[in-house]
């Protein structure tokens, strides 16, 4: 399917349940904290609160003498004025994006709205930045905390002149409103399409059955990924797909894409503002790559490497469809509405793999039990289901506790299945995080929406690599709040998930599945290499695409941008199968508006690295030991040092490309 890379984490303004904990003068017995549930008036009440805390403790920092600011102190004080922040936007951010309520969600917006003001003014704050440059750090931690502190104040305009700070305020402020409002305009879309029985043909029998119809009989779907995933794999008439393709591209337009040319213009007036050339040079001095000209670099070594075999792929399509529509191959054309169809075509032909009846092999009960025990097994730890406060009936929430001491670790929320209203994707919203400090444990939300009557093997990836992102995020064991789980490099971010998901391709993690679930269907060898088979198919033209966005946003960030959809019709006409007419894709990529532009890159770049961490488990995935290593090396430390600096140990050595070139053109075993 032809769509981005899911969102793993929802980036909150800054860092950012009681404030009694918060300000804790000396760490307690960690325990079990939980999200609030507010209404929309309790909300908005909880949020006027929070801030005028939030002033209080800020003038408390401010009246610190420089003459004692120790680095003990300084940092001790920020990292309450943190956890103080967290506890109001963490609970905030994930209603906003998944209440029922959508008076909840209007709520939410206008509190993210404050809070970013909030943040701006506090980064900006010439106190607070004086103590934290005259900090004397202790140690290393303190030293990277201090670092990072002085670059997130620089970044936000402190150090400006006058009009410049003043200016940089406005733009701040002015793009929050303008994500908030981009991402409601895809997530609050309730438009629906109908089609005839006709239409719906080639469907699996089950789907037919369970999807509604409206007054005249016709089938009506809409824009989750249940109902439109399965339509574009398997329904026989062209028409129908391209009509639910133009539609679901279309879904955040038009208004959004004026909503991204404005963005585009404010993030150029920042880069001018610190006299840089351009956006990218701005958000990738900060980041692994470390330069725009190193991710360049990279994606014309990634595009090198998939050309030919995405010229393979599309020419073989190309040929089944002539085939099957009885049309000669120089008058047959492949449009993008078709590849998802004839790719699961050929899976069915050549691998015997139905990606819909593979639903009766994961059940998501199963699925999440079985993903549960690799955890449990690899990380020596325990998942406790118990009983708390939920924003909606599904949701399920579990203590995360250490296998040897039964030590307390962390709170997971999961919220697997669509519902109107709610955010749309598949993502982990790392609403707490840990300070051993303030005896602070975390909470992380993995939010999905899958198709309750099971995954396809495709979504059990995709349900592994999230659960990565929790695993980052609740098995943290940072000293200070602003360093725990998700917060590395953005391009450092996604290597722990997409490493995960190896262990749905590995033949000893499947006999754990088959320990939880003994009525799921056996997944015997066969059936194991045909699945790695249909894995590896398709490389070239899934990573040409993830090129293509990649470059998109690459250039949207550049010193001469161009208009959104212009540039997007330029781009996409370029590619082998060329633009979509009717379509405004960039109106619903809503990576452009998030802590993603400049850096969607990472996702590849990250990969890299993922792959490569696999090395040390060599043909045992389930070594216990390694995975040990793993968990406190790489995912207990958060941000407390660079994420090269963390590999580096890891390994033992510098990361090699090798695996992922290997991976993106099908050859890796």
């Amino acid at each position: 399917m032809f769509r981005p890379k899911e969102e793993p984490l929802k980036p909150t303004t800054v860092f950012a349940f009681s404030l009694v904990t918060a300000l804790a003068s000396s760490p307690a017995l960690a325990a079990r904290a939980t999200i609030p549930i507010y209404d929309a008036e309790q909300l908005t009440q909880a949020c006027d609160t929070g801030l005028a805390q939030l002033k209080n403790l800020v003038s408390r920092l401010e009246a610190l003498p420089l003459a004692k600011a120790k680095s003990a102190l300084v940092l001790r004080h920020w990292n309450r004025l943190y956890i103080a922040q967290e506890n109001l936007e963490g609970p905030v951010y994930i209603l906003n994006s998944v209440s029922p309520d959508e008076k909840v969600r209007e709520a939410g917006d206008k509190c993210l709205i404050k809070l970013n003001e909030f943040s701006t003014e506090l980064y900006q704050n010439e106190k607070l930045y004086e103590r934290i440059r005259a900090v004397k750090a202790a140690s290393p931690v303190e030293q990277k905390l201090r670092q990072d502190l002085i670059e997130a104040f620089e970044d936000t305009g402190v150090a400006l002149e006058g009009a410049k700070r003043a200016r940089m305020k406005d733009i701040l402020q002015r793009l929050e409103k303008l994500r908030l409002e981009f991402e409601k305009n895809i997530r609050d879309n309730k438009t629906k399409l109908s089609f005839s029985g006709e239409e719906m043909k080639g469907l699996p029998a089950d789907f037919v059955a369970r999807a509604k119809r409206d007054d005249q009989g016709k089938y009506v779907l809409g824009f989750n990924y249940p109902e439109y995933e399965p339509f574009m794999e398997n329904a026989e008439n062209e028409e129908a797909r391209r009509r639910y393709q133009v539609a679901f591209a279309n879904r955040g337009t038009p208004k959004n894409i004026e909503l991204l040319a404005e963005t585009i213009k404010l993030r150029q007036e920042i880069a001018a503002l610190y006299g840089m050339e351009s956006f990218a040079d701005f958000v990738i001095r900060r980041r692994m790559a470390q330069k725009p000209q190193a991710v360049l670099k990279f994606l014309d070594e990634v595009k090198a490497a998939v050309q030919a075999k995405e010229r393979q792929e599309i020419q073989e399509l190309t040929a089944l469809k002539a085939e099957r529509t009885a049309k000669s191959l120089a008058e047959t054309r492949l449009n993008r509405w078709d590849v998802g169809y004839y790719q699961a075509q050929i899976k069915k032909a050549r691998f015997s793999i139905d990606q819909e009846a593979l639903r009766k092999h994961f059940p998501v009960e199963a699925t999440l039990q079985w993903l549960l025990e690799v955890s449990q097994q690899l990380y020596g730890i325990r998942f406790e289901r118990a009983e708390v406060p939920v924003w909606h009936s599904e949701v399920r929430y579990y203590d995360v506790k250490d296998a040897k001491t039964g030590k307390f670790l962390g709170g997971a929320y999961l919220d697997l299945f669509p519902r109107e209203g709610k955010y749309g994707h598949a993502a982990v919203f790392p609403v707490r995080a840990v300070s051993t400090l303030a005896a602070r444990r975390p909470i992380s939300v993995l939010v999905t929406n899958f198709n309750r009557q099971g995954l396809k093997y495709e979504e059990v990836q995709t349900f592994w690599h999230e659960f990565g992102h929790l695993l980052h995020g609740v098995l943290s064991n940072t000293r200070y709040a602003p360093h725990g789980g998700t917060s590395v490099e953005r391009d450092f971010v996604e290597a722990p998930s997409q490493m995960f998901e190896e262990w749905v391709r590995r033949k000893e993690s499947f006999a754990l599945l088959a320990k939880v679930c003994a009525s799921c269907p056996p997944l015997d060898d066969d059936l194991l290499q045909r699945l790695g088979e249909a894995r590896r198919y398709g490389k070239g033209v899934l990573y040409a695409r993830q090129h293509l966005y990649a470059g998109y946003d690459m250039k949207l960030s550049s010193a001469q941008p161009g208009e959104p959809q212009a540039l997007w019709e330029q781009m996409e006409g370029a590619t082998s199968l060329g633009h979509t007419p009717g379509t405004q894709f960039a109106g619903s990529f809503g990576h452009l508006m998030s802590g993603y532009a400049a850096g969607y890159y990472g996702y590849m770049w990250s990969e890299v690295i993922a792959l490569d961490m696999l090395s040390p488990y060599g043909k045992n995935l389930m070594d216990a030991k390694v995975g040990k290593r793993y968990r406190d090396t790489i995912l207990a430390r958060g941000s407390e040092k660079k994420g090269m600096a963390m590999v580096r140990e890891f390994l033992g050595r510098e990361p090699s490309p090798e695996a992922f070139f290997a991976e993106i053109t099908g050859k890796r075993q």
